[in-house]
């Protein structure tokens, strides 16, 4: 348990290290939530759909989470396969490199989720806070699972990031409040937690099944992840 706690907390150090992750942690979260209110209630109307004022900037919370998480999940895929796989023959094993990789993922987004949250809170305020929270999280974990999915299968950084990005867009710009397309928003991973975060952004609760439903596809995500880890430390037969 301590070789994983270590090497967890070593996986997560490693992304904190790098400058541009630190800037993009400020830069990301300020982009979206600060010009969200008007740029996303523009979009929404030209897409037919109803998102604006508190509700915008709330749900540009959660995208700046997701974008960050769904980009810094395949790297972590992407960039530490072969070290993974090192760690994994010297007597960590798949299994455990997969629950340390995935621990630091998860406190990567609870950290992505919390700079997205005080952006939101510093410039638009949020009238139910902890659902706000927990809503912005769910994003990020959604995404680690689609981010480090997208990892295990595309090794070359350009095309999974773009990959990544593709989806984002797609699951942004046909979500809840977005867009009157109903049929591509039923099967989009953050649908739910698009309605909840727009329903807090507009001081309104949520009932007790959307949440549940929110807290399956986030436990569904991390399994999802915990597996495309797994699968990328697993050493290869020879």
């Amino acid at each position: 348990m301590s070789a994983i706690t270590l090497s967890g907390a070593d996986f997560l150090r490693e992304h904190l290290r790098a400058r541009l992750t630190l800037v993009l942690l400020v830069a990301i979260p300020a982009l979206f939530v600060v010009a969200s209110a008007s740029v996303l209630g523009e979009f929404a109307t030209a897409l037919g759909g109803s998102v604006a004022g508190d509700s915008a900037s709330a749900l540009g919370a959660g995208w700046a989470a997701a974008f960050l998480a769904g980009a810094l999940g395949f790297f972590q895929v992407s960039s530490s396969r072969e070290a993974d796989r090192r760690l994994a023959l010297a007597g960590m094993g798949a299994a455990r490199v997969a629950v340390a990789r995935i621990c630091a993922s998860v406190a990567l987004g609870v950290l992505i989720s919390a700079v997205a949250f005080l952006t939101l809170l510093l410039s638009a305020g949020a009238s139910h806070p902890a659902h706000t929270f927990v809503a912005i999280l769910i994003f990020a974990l959604t995404y680690i699972g689609i981010g480090t999915l997208v990892g295990s299968f595309i090794s070359g950084a350009l095309e999974g990031s773009l990959t990544v990005a593709f989806i984002f867009l797609i699951d942004a710009f046909s979500g809840p409040g977005m867009s009157d397309s109903s049929s591509i928003a039923q099967v989009m991973p953050t649908r739910v937690a698009a309605d909840v975060l727009i329903d807090a952004g507009a001081g309104i609760g949520s009932p007790i099944g959307d949440w549940i439903a929110v807290g399956l596809i986030a436990f569904g995500a991390l399994a999802l992840a915990a597996a495309a880890f797994w699968f990328s430390a697993r050493p290869r037969s020879t």
